[in-house]
């Protein structure tokens, strides 16, 4: 018999992944440039000139031995020291190779770290409004994702909330700032309040509370907005990082795991994460995508378009009547439905070939994600659309 586990999750597939593949269907009936699909977070620009560059040149004047063999089951050495000297350079640490993990994405830098720092039956808080994955991905270590209520008024963290949540079963927070759905970046304040409010609980509780930051969008931060490194501001502090967005690399699927080196058993984490890989197969990240992020780590794409298509539709949808939380990075805009039910509130929005996704699953009712990674004309040529949704359906919506 099959695992029952398994085909139970065949009736709670990714509603994004399904907007997704509906728009490509729909797509192929009136042409994609008819569909504006703001569903799947799939970087719109370029990677690097240099990262292709870099790569051509190693497959055209380098060992082939060296650059399509097994990576050792930590990453390559000279590549986690390279990865820790970005981050000491950039951010002001000390890490060292040791403290470095080379993952497949930041998917599988959470699946290490979860595993690292849990046992079956204990929690893990997350704030809501939250990536939908992660709870397969916590609840699928034996470990328990138990959400923080959202603060809608500007998506930081809700402490009230938090402290009536907290409890001696936590052992990790997770954050993701900047965040998937909202856009919304942690502040300083945000930062040092929650580092302090977890140092305080790791002394009543008598035991640690690690802090996990997911962080594939650190580098795609908008103007004025502020953001902290948060590996700073708590020793139990543990980054999980990708270079999908940063370099426009998901297809790649590599990230890493950084482990604060005040962190508790810092010096053999990057060593557990190895064992770790040993059980779920999730080891041994591709040789040449690893040495050829190495030599671009202070780079990044392009990424100022997101920035534009920030302001596009923050403006739009405002002037249509949405409330709506200016995001300070991402490439996501997480604005309230003109209805209550969201997923009805999309439906309709397919009817315009308008793809959006509902709040539901980002443990919040009443909202919509729309992912702006698709090209600026694209995004100028959806506002009429909107317009006209919005007229048609809600003409009661307050369009200014």
């Amino acid at each position: 018999m099959i695992n029952e586990t398994y085909r139970q999750m065949l009736k709670g597939k990714s509603v994004i992944r399904e907007l997704s593949e509906y728009a490509a269907a729909r797509g192929r009936e009136i042409g994609y440039g008819n569909v504006f699909d703001y569903s799947l977070g799939n970087p719109s620009v370029p990677c690097p000139r240099e990262y292709t560059d870099a790569l051509i040149k190693m497959l055209k004047e380098e060992d082939p031995m060296a650059i399509h063999g097994y990576s050792p089951s930590l990453g390559i050495e000279s590549v986690r020291k390279a990865v820790a000297d970005s981050l000491n350079r950039r951010f002001h640490m000390d890490y060292e190779a040791g403290h470095i993990f080379m993952a497949c994405g930041a998917a599988g830098a959470l699946a290490h770290a979860f595993r690292c720092v849990t046992k079956p039956g204990d929690e893990i808080l997350v704030f809501a409004p939250y990536f939908p994955e992660y709870g397969p991905y916590i609840n699928q270590t034996g470990a328990v994702l138990k959400a923080v209520p959202a603060d809608t008024e500007n998506f930081q963290i809700n402490f009230h909330a938090l402290e009536e949540v907290m409890n001696e079963k936590v052992a990790a927070v997770l954050i993701n700032t900047p965040n998937n759905p909202s856009g919304a970046v942690y502040s300083t304040r945000t930062i040092q309040k929650l580092a302090d409010f977890l140092r305080a609980k790791q002394n009543e509780y008598g035991h640690d509370i690690f802090l996990i930051s997911d962080e594939p969008y650190r580098e795609i931060v908008f103007q004025g907005a502020d953001s902290p490194y948060v590996s700073k501001f708590y020793d139990n502090s543990v980054s999980c990082y990708s270079f999908s967005k940063s370099l426009s690399l998901p297809g790649e699927r590599i990230g890493y795991v950084a482990v604060n080196p005040r962190c508790t058993d810092a010096d053999i984490f990057a060593v557990m994460c190895g064992q770790i890989s040993r059980g779920i197969g999730h080891n041994c990240p591709p040789s040449s995508v690893q040495l050829g992020v190495a030599r671009v780590l202070d780079r990044t794409s392009d990424v100022s378009v997101y920035e534009t298509n920030r302001n596009l539709l923050f403006d739009a949808l405002t002037s249509l009547g949405f409330q709506v939380v200016k995001p300070g990075g991402t490439f996501y805009i997480f604005p309230r439905a003109l209805e209550r039910d969201a997923n009805a509130f999309c439906m309709k929005a397919k009817n315009y070939d308008l793809i959006l996704v509902p709040s539901d699953n980002f443990g919040v009712s009443g909202y919509f994600r729309m992912a702006y990674c698709i090209d600026t004309e694209k995004v100028k040529r959806s506002i009429p659309v909107f317009e006209r949704f919005v007229r048609e359906e809600y003409p009661a919506a307050g369009v200014r």
